[in-house]
Parts: C-alpha cells; structure tokens; sequence
C-alpha cells in the first residue's frame, strides 16, 4: 500500500486525498457534460455538483464521528477537523446529500427533479467506484484472509471490488440511456428509473463488499454492520420503487417532469 506519495524537498501528500481529489474533479466535468443529455441548464447542474461535494464530505465526516468513533471525539474535539487523518463513511454523505440535493431542487423550482437524479447517476458509479482506489493505496476498507491468487498482501482486495462492480454499473446505466424510453423495459421506462436502477445496483455491490471486509465497521446491529443493514433497506426500496403499481401518483415529487 501507499498511503504517503513523498515528493521533493520533503513533500508528502496522502494518496487518499490526492485519488479523492482527481476523482472529483473528473467526475464534476462529466457530470457537467451529460447536462446535454437531459438537456438541463449546466449552471444548476454545476451547483448542485458542488453542492453534493460539500454535503457528502459533512455528511461523512459526521457519520464517522458519530457512529465509528464517538468516545475518541469527545475526548479530541479538535479532531473533528482533521480531516486529512481520514475518517468518512459513505453513507452518512449520500444521506445527506440526497436531503441537500431534495432542498436545492425545490429552492430552484424546476419541474425536472427526476432528469437531476438521472444525469448523476453514472457519474456517482464513477465516483464511488475510482474513489475506492484511495482507499486501496491507503489501506483501509481492507477485506478478510483471502487464499486466492488476487489476494493483495493475503487478503480480498474489496476496494478493488467495488471498483470493478461500479465499472460494470457504470457501462449498464450508459447502455440504458441509448435506449428510449418506450423501448426500455416497462419497470425503467421513466424518469428517475436510471438513478434508482444505480441505487439497487449499488446496494448489492455494497452487500458484497461488506460480506467481504474486516476492518473495524463500527457497532453491529443483529450481527451486521450498519452499512449492510443500509445497504439492504437501500435495495428493498429502490426494487419498490421500480416494481409499485402506483408510482406515478405516489412519487409524483420524484417523478415529475416537464
């Protein structure tokens, strides 16, 4: 592993932030780009970009605090605000990220709210996915005792796991989109399907990844991590969105478009 990348005249930067950093940056121009796709105005596309960054570093940062290691804080408040030692869980920011992304796109009015969630969908892949090579060079996330040819220093290499699965939903969720909607299948014929087929996809590969990692997860709930337990509730609902008769009445706020 890697953690530190030394550089001249004594510079070290942790490859974490450094992987974090490149990975964002792509993923802002891209989303930027496929505001054309849904033909959205890119100023608010960029915003919300933004935004979502912001709001998914606060939001992991604090799930860390709260859920993995609360005593630690209380006793170093001022590591609160180390945030280059590490320290996020990823669902404490898509948390809240999703309640940010809901107030902007009501702030903003559009009637549009479903095509928002689909133009970020691949991109969240994307950046999830390529984020998980910072962890890999970092060393954290690791898996359990692995036997396998692929093992990286006798364990599963569950960040590169995560990659290749969100590779793999990455390619579907775009292949999706070259297809038009009266020709897609009837559960992902409407706005919003795109975003909400990644959320289930993402779930399963996140359910996998956990049943493969041993590093410290926090408390357990039933045995289970509390990203499993999210993890599944997270595929529960995605697949009942799909799957409800009603959708188009009871998520009118989702759905709604042009």
């Amino acid at each position: 592993m890697y953690p530190i990348i030394h550089l001249a005249g004594g510079l070290e930067i942790p490859s974490f932030f450094l992987v974090i950093s490149l990975v964002l940056s792509i993923s802002l121009l891209w989303v930027v780009h496929r505001a054309d796709i849904y033909q959205l105005p890119k100023k608010n596309i960029l915003d919300l970009g933004l935004l979502l960054m912001l709001s998914s570093l606060v939001g992991a940062r604090i799930m860390h605090i709260l859920y993995e290691n609360l005593s630690y804080y209380r006793e170093n408040p001022l590591k609160v605000f180390y945030l280059w030692e590490g320290g996020f869980v990823f669902y404490g920011g898509m948390v809240l990220a999703v309640i940010a992304s809901f107030a902007y796109l009501r702030i903003i009015r559009t009637p549009k709210k479903s095509l928002y969630f689909d133009t970020f969908a691949p991109v969240l892949s994307f950046a999830y996915g390529f984020g998980r090579i910072g962890c890999f060079f970092a060393g954290c996330c690791y898996g359990k005792i692995c036997v396998y040819p692929w093992s990286v220093n006798g364990r599963h290499p569950t960040q590169l796991y995560a990659l290749f699965w969100e590779i793999g939903t990455i390619m579907l969720l775009l292949g999706l989109e070259k297809v038009k909607f009266p020709e897609r299948p009837r559960f992902l014929n409407r706005p919003g399907d795109v975003f909400i087929l990644w959320l289930a996809l993402h779930s399963v590969g996140r359910l996998m990844m956990e049943s493969f990692r041993d590093d410290f997860r926090g408390d357990q709930v039933f045995g289970y991590s509390v990203s499993t337990i999210l993890s599944l509730s997270l595929f529960l609902i995605a697949i009942g969105l799909l799957a409800h008769p009603f959708r188009n009445s009871s998520l009118r706020f989702f759905r709604r478009n042009q």
